[in-house]
C-alpha cells in the first residue's frame, strides 16, 4: 500500500515483492465466532491512504437499504521507526496520521458513531524494525504497550498489523525470527481483550503464525488477503472462515467485474470479510454498486450519502478536493492557531468545500491581514483565483 511505486500491479500498493510463503489457503469452517463480522453475509474492511484521502469518506457509502457499506476503516498508517540510541522500536505517526488522530473527534468519532469500527495499521519504515524481529519477549511487550496507548488515547477500536517496508537488518537489527509475532499480539490481547486485532497477510509474519504452541490466530480476530485483484484464503490456522477475507480489491485498479467475481467467490464459498483499499475522495458509488449487489444480492446497490454529514466548510491540500483534508468549519472566525485545532496546515490549501449560501474570505496572514479572497461556492483550485492563492491561506472568516 501507499503512494511509492508499485513494483506490480497485483501486490499491495507500495514497494511491495512477491510473497512466496502465501498459499492456497486454509479449510473453510462452518463455526462461526462470536465476533465474525461476516454472520449477517460478508462485510467490508477498508483501507484509507489518509495521506491522499479523507477517511471520513469511508462513512458515506451505505447500501439501499440503509446498512452502512464498510464496517471496518483502517487508518494507513502508522510506523515502527527504529531508536539506535536505545536500540528499541518506537510507534511513530507523521503529520497526515498525526492529523486524524489528534483531531478524532472530527475524523474517526463521525464514524464510530455510525457503528464503523476504525482501526489503526503498524507497518515498518525501512529503519530495521518490525513486528518480526523483536530480540527478547520483553522487548515485544514493551511495543505491545505504546500500541494500546495509542487505542486508548485516541478513542480507537484496535491494531491493524502490516509486515512491509521493515527493511530487517538496517541499523543492525536482527532478522525475522519465529517469536516476536506471537510474543507481540499475546501482549497486546492481553492489554486490550475487548478490541480487534486483524493481519494483512503478507511479508516474514504470514510464515511465523505460531511459537511454542501459542497461534497467532488464536489472539487474532481477522486476517485479510493482500494481493489485491486476487481471490487466495489467508492460511491462518485458528481463523474461521467467517474472520477470513481471501477477496482484496484496489479501488482504483482493480476493474469492476474483477471486483465483482471476487464478490461472488466470498458468498458461495462462506467467507466473511470484503478487502477494500484506496478509497478516493471522489463519488465511487457506482464501482461499489457491482460489488455490493454480489455480497448482498440483486438490487442491494451502493449510494454515497453525504446527507448526515458534519455542515461547515473543508479545504483539501490539493486541488479538485484531493489529498489530506481537514475537519468541517463551522461559521465563524479562525486564525491559523484555530485553524490548526481542526487540521489545517499553514500555506498548505489547494481547494475548498463551501456549503450553499455560505461565504468564506480566506487571507493570505494570520489574524485576518494581508491580500484576501472572498467565496461563495466550492473552489476547486485556488491557482484559478486573481492573484493566484495556492498555499497561501493563513486565516479564515465562514459567514
Amino acid at each position: 500500500m501507499g503512494s511509492a511505486a508499485m513494483l506490480f500491479v497485483a501486490a499491495c500498493k507500495k514497494e511491495a515483492v512477491p510473497n512466496p510463503a502465501k498459499t492456497a489457503g486454509t479449510p473453510k469452517s462452518t463455526t462461526l465466532r462470536a465476533d465474525a463480522i461476516g454472520a449477517s453475509g460478508p462485510k467490508g474492511v477498508c483501507y484509507v491512504e489518509v495521506n491522499n484521502a479523507d477517511i471520513r469518506n469511508v462513512g458515506y457509502y451505505k447500501l439501499t437499504t440503509g446498512q452502512q457499506l464498510f464496517d471496518i476503516a483502517i487508518i494507513f498508517a502508522a510506523n515502527i521507526n527504529y531508536n539506535t540510541s536505545t536500540q528499541t522500536a518506537e510507534l511513530y505517526f507523521n503529520t497526515n496520521v498525526n492529523n486524524v488522530l489528534a483531531n478524532r473527534n472530527t475524523y474517526v468519532q463521525p464514524l464510530q458513531s455510525r457503528g464503523i469500527k476504525v482501526l489503526l495499521s503498524i507497518l515498518g519504515n525501512h529503519q530495521g524494525a518490525g513486528i518480526c524481529n523483536f530480540p527478547s519477549q520483553a522487548a515485544a511487550q514493551a511495543f505491545a504497550q505504546q500500541l494500546a496507548n495509542a487505542v486508548n488515547t485516541y478513542g480507537l477500536d484496535g491494531i491493524d498489523f502490516d509486515d512491509e517496508y521493515a527493511d530487517y537488518g538496517n541499523n543492525g537489527t536482527g532478522q525475522p525470527n519465529s517469536s516476536s509475532f506471537v510474543y507481540l499480539v499475546t501482549a497486546l490481547r492481553s492489554l486490550l481483550p475487548n478490541k480487534i486485532i486483524s493481519f494483512y497477510n503478507y511479508g516474514p509474519a504470514s510464515s511465523r503464525l505460531s511459537f511454542n504452541g501459542v497461534t497467532v490466530g488464536s489472539k487474532i480476530n481477522y486476517s485479510w488477503n493482500a494481493i489485491y485483484g486476487t481471490y487466495s484464503v489467508p492460511n491462518v490456522p485458528g481463523l474461521s472462515a467467517a474472520n477470513l477475507g481471501p477477496a482484496a480489491i484496489d479501488i482504483q485498479a482493480t476493474s469492476s467485474s474483477t471486483a465483482a467475481s471476487l464478490a461472488t467467490q466470498t458468498v458461495n464459498n462462506n467467507y466473511g470479510i470484503y478487502l477494500y483499499y484506496n478509497l478516493p475522495n471522489s463519488d465511487v458509488h457506482t464501482y461499489l454498486s457491482s460489488v455490493s449487489a454480489q455480497l448482498y444480492g440483486s438490487g442491494k446497490n451502493t449510494v454515497y450519502d453525504t446527507s448526515t454529514a458534519i455542515t461547515g466548510v473543508t479545504f483539501f491540500a490539493d486541488v479538485n478536493y484531493a489529498g489530506a483534508g481537514m475537519g468541517a468549519l463551522p461559521k465563524g472566525n479562525y486564525t491559523l492557531s484555530q485553524l490548526q485545532a481542526y487540521g489545517f496546515v499553514n500555506d498548505w490549501a489547494s481547494s475548498v468545500k463551501i456549503p450553499t449560501g455560505w461565504t468564506v474570505t480566506m487571507y493570505a496572514d494570520d489574524n485576518f491581514t494581508g491580500t484576501s479572497w472572498t467565496l461563495t461556492s466550492s473552489n476547486s483550485n485556488f491557482v484559478g483565483l486573481s492573484p493566484n492563492a495556492n498555499d497561501l491561506v493563513s486565516s479564515v472568516k465562514i459567514q
